[in-house]
């Protein structure tokens, strides 16, 4: 395929693949596409071992890494003592989720056991996100991505004096506009739909919203994103300007993704009606699976979600405990599970091999762009 993101990266097919799955990152590249591994859950050791394994996999073809370091977020600074970071989460807060879990028959007596470390939250500060960044930048990678905002300054110039590009997610025309001002070289039009953090507005309207945007900013290549699980909903991202997709839900069914088994199961009998847009994770909007744990969260009486990070200190035990519950069948812990997941999960319906899913995008990116060409005869 000729578009100049193709040319830029050296690959044939330009379907980006956004996964914490390694496997899925190196069989996605290996096809002709472009895998992109999410780091922000990896120390500089771990994400050394995993570029390690994906350089001896891939055979010279082009992949990326996605980091996670938000414009906003509580404690942005760090700073804090893990004893004043546990007394930033209210008892209410801890009391509402054993409520949950107990309602559901699950003990919550070991439930706050974690030990708080001095380095809390790190991965998605300037501190940690560059530890990881520098570990990156020794591997061919080809283009790092920042998921929640404009990339620091640190990020785009180490990745400038790498000659790698630099890309960030975008929900509104608003967010694109500034990583166009940034001086970014891509920009992912992330619509609602999407998994994980995600915004309002449709892909179908921001996807031209933001090809309109910074056109006047020069080189800048959009890729559309949410909800995105077929080559034909590639093809209109690319017929509204579009020189590409990013997908990351696709992946989460396929073969050799590492996806809990029974979140997995959930995903491929799920409709699209059964996700839903709640704090109840991160603290931040992210879209997931629905169920019992998000709805207690929507309910009358619920108390706000804290800010990114101190909600993952009281959703993290939580759902760390329904998950390891639910792999050994207890049936509260399988009712209450939930994962980040999009919209176009009511799509994804058979688990295949990763590569079989680029091959499918293809054929099936070839058949929409052949009805389209018919319509102009």
């Amino acid at each position: 395929m000729k578009t100049p993101i193709c040319d830029k990266l050296g690959i044939e097919f330009p379907l980006f693949a956004f996964s914490h799955c390694r496997d899925v990152v190196a069989e996605v590249s290996k096809a002709g596409g472009f895998g992109v591994l999410g780091a922000v859950g990896h120390t500089p050791e771990s994400l050394e071992i995993e570029l390690a394994w994906i350089d001896e996999q891939v055979d010279g073809r082009p992949y990326g890494v996605d980091l996670i370091v938000p414009t906003s977020m509580d404690d942005k600074d760090g700073g804090l003592t893990p004893e004043e970071i546990v007394a930033r989460v209210p008892e209410g807060h801890k009391r509402y989720v054993e409520q949950i879990l107990a309602e559901h028959g699950i003990a919550t007596d070991d439930l706050w056991d974690r030990q708080i470390s001095e380095n809390f939250g790190d991965n998605m500060r300037t501190s940690g996100a560059s530890a990881q960044l520098d570990v990156a930048l020794t591997h061919p990678v080809k283009l790092v991505v920042n998921a929640l905002g404009v990339p620091p300054p640190f990020m785009l110039q180490a990745a400038r004096e790498k000659g790698v590009l630099v890309g960030a997610l975008a929900g509104t025309k608003e967010h694109a506009i500034k990583h166009a001002e940034a001086g970014l070289d891509v920009i992912i039009a992330a619509g609602g739909e999407a998994g994980g953090h995600c915004g309002e507005i449709a892909t179908m309207v921001l996807v031209p919203e933001v090809v309109d945007a910074v056109a006047e900013y020069g080189d800048i290549c959009v890729l559309g994103a949410g909800g995105i699980v077929t080559g034909r909903q590639m093809a209109a991202c690319m017929a509204m300007g579009a020189q590409g997709v990013w997908t990351g839900s696709v992946w989460l069914t396929t073969a050799e993704a590492e996806t809990h088994p029974v979140i997995k199961e959930k995903m491929l009998t799920a409709t699209s009606r059964q996700t839903i847009r709640s704090r109840s994770r991160t603290g931040k909007y992210t879209r997931q699976l629905r169920s019992p744990w998000t709805d207690a969260w929507a309910a009358p009486g619920a108390p706000e979600p804290l800010g990114m990070p101190f909600q993952g200190l009281i959703s993290g035990p939580a759902l760390q405990k329904i998950d390891k519950l639910a792999l050994a069948g207890d049936p509260g812990a399988k009712a209450l599970s939930t994962y980040w997941v999009g919209q176009g999960v009511g799509l994804m319906n058979q688990s295949v091999g990763a590569r079989t899913v680029v091959f499918d995008f293809m054929q099936d990116f070839a058949a929409a762009a052949e009805r389209l060409g018919a319509l102009m005869e």
